[in-house]
């Protein structure tokens, strides 16, 4: 390769034949044009005529102008000029070690990472280098690190294309062993695509690439960015969430914080600006309660990645707790039954206080009773439905509940206490007393209370017994170091009742002063939505959802195994970041509380250290020559006609075919055109929108191709597998249904695109925009230049509601989500069908499956009940697409029938 400055040749040699366009120029000077064919006179009209010696003609100026200018478009494109080049660091022909950094802090700049490996190995390709690729995280199956060997260029380039990052660390150790392990021949230059964090195994690694002999150079990209999760007891108002950049970096940014619902809807978005040199910067989400408890995600806007999402579970709700009885707490404060519940739980819940008819008029979760006797009439009965459907009941003893205990003696026991307090109380100095107060037992592992630390400064001096049963055992969730219960539980319907046989307040206990007390009420309020103790205890936890190396919540992989102890778990193949557990206890597994504080990745003495994007993109001469020279080729074969006088009425026709082939064949466009239309028209098909997102695409590519397959066993729809459409040159008007998933910064169609489907959507077809992700707020840019019509819900009575399923939802992998077609009033023509259907429901994650029907994205919040309910809308959708509203017309069925009767 010979450089110079910018420009570079891959063939120099081609360079000689410059050399010889003097000599060109020279024999097209001297050269005639042909002859003309002249019609022969008589021969009388020769006599006379002087013979005379004839002069060669000379070729026009122009004419060689042009031949020259061809000749030299032919040797600059064989010689292969290309601009800011970059410099190999091998010759042709010798190996090249590709090491890439796969881990969690790559996936900020992904894309440009992989365009980059694509340059080096395209220059590779062009080198006839062989290629070892090596990847430093430990593979998704649990499987060992191993290299792809030395393999062509060409087939490297096939394997980084499916590279994608890991939500875990990279092992680059195991890494360094790899590469000791290579075969040593010949010496091998090394490009290590590195991260820029260095775990302590940085360096080790980089010696391990040089000892391949051919240098090193090292290429970094942006730094990463973490997202840790907020304090659970987080103020009331806001949710304090810490971004941490790490390695360090001099350069200010402006960040924004999106808070997400299940849906993908954006409930909060905050932004906060960081200094430059500045690590860690604090956002504030402030959002009211209502839309708090619906979080469940929050994650950096503009990135995708598993250490800039945030997973939110159970623990970061504040569920609404009623509080009632414990007398006048403005009287004495620190001697109210409730005083030290309310400061307990204030930071975790919302409390509303009042009387128990009160508090049953509005919504709640849970309800404290401090000392109340059994509450009489129909309040109680209303209490006990309440229980029923799911609340939680938590009552404390006290003076009055032992009173009561005793006047009730042997009568019906109260059905809102887990079980039979015996007449009078235990305590110091009385009938049934200690010697001295009694401390804590450990918790029982079937208890919400499992795996909380037990201090040994708490002590009871008094309680309520229990009497004794048969299932006394059970309902104990603790106990006093003599074996008798301190709290009994016990399922009533759908909710629980909860005794704690001692005072809310320091009256009979210092529980309530201790610091295990809050973290008792918040296990007891977790029971609301039916937790027990998410996280605590050696409860191993299955995976339900688990995050990608990009961020996106997926199904679990074999590979995935249980979670059995959260607070130490290093995230990794076994452990992925996700939501562990089943639908009764479901716990966030956050990548980023989990990273540590690596520091900035230096370069060894020796290694070459450059910074992705700081180096301007290569740029190939060589199809742009090739171009030139075939336009000149075809403007001098005209010119050459036009001397020979052959360009009259025949040579018109010629000229324009000459021209109308060189308009087809550079591009092969029509060629290209032509195959595409006919491998749409002649099978039924579905077709998607070419996002030009990989991992979008592939999404609604097996998505539909998943339905299509549904459709031919559920009904006698045969489709074809579907095709990828680009709404700006690929004709769209064969297929009945096209999907268009919405990404951010899609461009809109251009005039000429949004008039081509505004005639697709005149002549029947359908197109449903999916703005799944939270995208909605780019569907409007999107559809700007489209004849959208005015838009409506879809109600009961609607049609895509009946075409095949009856359904009453409609729901994609995400569920909930409203889905709009076009109004009653606006669809004039096509027979009242709708030619869109608007959603955000991520309909093809739901229908997507791989090769053996295996689904491929986990679908929230009903699960494989959910996911039948897509395909059943899927089905409908397809049909209301092929037929129309047919089944709109069976209003009319009774009045044919009887028509035809007559």
């Amino acid at each position: 390769m010979l450089s110079l400055g910018p420009l570079a040749f891959v063939a120099p040699w081609a360079l000689g034949a410059v050399t010889f366009l003097p000599a060109l120029w020279w024999l097209l000077k001297v050269t005639p044009p042909s002859p003309r064919t002249v019609r022969f006179p008589a021969v009388r009209l020769l006599f006379g005529l002087e013979a005379r010696e004839d002069s060669a003609a000379r070729t026009p100026w122009w004419v060689l102008a042009l031949r020259l200018a061809l000749a030299l478009a032919i040797i600059l494109a064989v010689a292969h000029p290309l601009v800011h080049p970059a410099q190999p660091l091998a010759r042709a022909g010798e190996p090249l070690a590709v090491a890439v950094d796969d881990g969690w802090a790559s996936a900020r700049d992904w894309a440009e990472r992989k365009a980059y490996l694509d340059e080096m190995l395209a220059r590779a390709e062009r080198a006839d280098r062989p290629v070892v690729l090596i990847t430093t995280a430990p593979p998704a199956d649990g499987s060992p690190l191993t290299s792809s060997g030395l393999v062509p260029a060409a087939r490297a380039r096939a394997l980084v294309q499916a590279l994608e990052p890991k939500p875990w660390a990279v092992d680059r150790a195991a890494a360094a062993r790899m590469v000791a392990a290579l075969p040593r021949e010949r010496s091998m230059a090394a490009v290590w695509l590195a991260d820029g964090l260095d775990a302590g195994d940085g360096e080790d690694f980089a010696r391990a690439l040089q000892s391949l002999g051919g240098g090193l150079e090292i290429v970094t990209g942006r730094t990463a960015r973490a997202l840790l999760p907020p304090d659970p007891a987080s103020p009331a108002d806001r949710l304090l969430v810490t971004l941490r950049r790490l390695a360090g970096t001099d350069d200010p940014e402006r960040v924004a914080v999106r808070a997400l619902d299940a849906a993908g809807k954006v409930l909060g978005r905050e932004e906060v600006m960081v200094a430059p040199g500045q690590d860690t910067a604090t956002i504030a989400l402030r959002l009211p309660t209502e839309l708090r408890n619906r979080l469940t995600r929050l994650d950096i806007e503009g990135e995708r990645g598993a250490a800039s999402t945030v997973l939110l579970d159970e623990r970061w709700r504040r569920r609404p707790v009623g509080l009632a009885g414990g007398g006048d707490p403005a009287a004495a404060p620190l001697l109210g039954q409730l005083y030290y519940v309310d400061k307990a739980l204030a930071p975790h819940a919302e409390l509303h206080h009042g009387e128990v008819s009160e508090l049953l008029g509005r919504p709640l979760a849970v309800m404290v009773l401090a000392d109340l006797p059994a509450v009489p009439g129909s309040t109680g009965e209303r209490l006990e439905a309440w229980v029923r459907n799911g609340g939680v009941l938590v009552r404390f003893a006290g003076p009055a509940l032992a009173h009561a205990a005793s006047e009730a003696r042997g009568g019906a026991p109260d059905p809102l206490l887990p079980v039979r307090p015996r007449a009078g109380g235990r305590s110091l100095g009385g009938a049934m007393s200690w010697t001295a107060p009694q401390g804590l037992a450990p918790f029982p592992e079937s208890s919400p209370f499992a795996g909380l630390p037990v201090p040994t400064d708490v002590t009871v001096a008094a309680q309520v017994l229990a009497e004794p049963a048969i299932e006394l055992n059970e309902r104990t969730w603790a106990r006093l170091a003599d074996g008798t219960p301190l709290v009994t539980g016990v399922r009533l319907g759908k909710g629980w009742t909860v005794l704690v046989h001692t005072t809310a307040n320091a009256e009979w206990s210092t529980l309530a002063l201790s610091g295990l007390f809050p973290d008792m009420l918040r296990r007891l309020v977790a029971l609301a939505d039916g937790i027990a103790a998410p996280g605590g205890g050696d409860a191993a936890l299955p995976p339900a959802e688990l995050l990608d190396g990009l961020g996106r919540l997926t199904a679990p992989s074999g590979a995935a195994a249980t979670l059995s102890d959260p607070a130490r778990a290093v995230p990794g193949p076994r452990n992925p970041p996700g939501f562990y557990g089943d639908g009764a206890a479901r716990l966030a597994f956050n990548l980023g509380p989990r990273v540590g504080t690596p520091s900035g990745l230096g370069a060894p003495s020796g290694a070459t250290e450059t910074r992705l994007g700081e180096r301007a993109r290569e740029i190939d001469l060589r199809p742009a020559l090739l171009a030139i020279a075939l336009v000149l080729a075809v403007v001098d074969l005209l010119a050459a006609l036009a001397l020979r006088g052959l360009l009259g009425r025949r040579g018109a026709a010629a000229c324009l075919a000459l021209l109308v082939a060189f308009g087809i064949a550079p591009s092969g466009r029509a060629a290209e055109a032509d195959a595409f239309a006919m491998e749409a028209a002649l099978s039924t098909r579905l077709a998607y929108v070419r996002t030009g997102d990989t991992a979008v695409d592939a999404k609604s590519k097996a998505g539909l191709a998943a339905l299509s397959r549904l459709l031919a066993e559920r009904s006698t729809a045969a489709l074809a597998e579907p095709m990828a459409v680009s709404v700006e040159t690929d004709p769209v008007l064969f297929f009945p249904l096209l999907y268009w998933p919405v990404t951010p910064g899609q461009a809109p169609p251009s005039a000429k695109a949004a008039e081509k489907l505004n005639d697709y959507m005149r002549r029947g077809g359908l197109i449903v925009f999916d703005a799944a992700d939270g995208t909605e707020a780019a569907l409007p840019a999107l559809t700007a230049g489209l004849a959208v019509p005015p838009l409506a819900p879809v109600d009961e009575e609607h049609v895509l509601t009946r075409s095949f399923y009856l359904l009453k939802e409609l729901p994609g992998r995400t569920a909930g989500a409203p889905v709009w077609v076009a109004a009653a009033d606006a669809t004039g023509t096509n027979d009242g069908v709708s030619p869109v259907v608007v959603g955000a429901a991520d309909w093809a994650g739901a229908w997507a499956a791989d090769e053996r029907g295996r689904p491929l994205h986990a679908v929230a919040p009903g699960g494989e009940r959910q996911r039948e309910l897509a395909y059943r809308f899927g089905v409908n959708l397809v049909m209301y697409a092929l037929t129309g509203n047919y089944k709109a017309d069976q209003v009319h069925l009774p009045a044919i029938m009887e028509r035809l009767g007559r």
